[in-house]
């Protein structure tokens, strides 16, 4: 079953999420979209709104785990309020 990792965060983080799993062995699609949130990030590029990475990655429920620390840690998530992250639920079994 194909899982879905969502996260919302600050631009710079999403960017290295993405470029460290755009090609990733464990990861069937991840798509990255750019917004912009008033709420979310301190950094505001746009007076009272700050760029956001929106992230969307489809994985192999088996490696579930292991991606989504993949983009906790990447993102800096531990140590800075750069953004959420989650699990969804299964969303296809195959990808044809």
């Amino acid at each position: 079953m194909l899982i879905e990792i969502g996260s919302m965060l600050s631009i710079d983080a999403g960017t290295r999420v993405f470029d460290k799993l755009k090609n990733h062995d464990k990861v069937e699609y991840v798509f990255h979209e750019t917004g912009r949130s008033n709420d979310l990030f301190e950094d505001k590029q746009f007076g009272e709104f700050g760029e956001a990475s929106i992230l969307t990655v489809l994985v192999d429920e088996k490696n579930k785990d292991e991606i989504f620390a993949a983009i906790f840690d990447t993102a800096g998530l531990k140590s800075a309020d750069a953004g959420v992250v989650f699990t969804g639920k299964p969303v296809a079994e195959k990808i044809k």
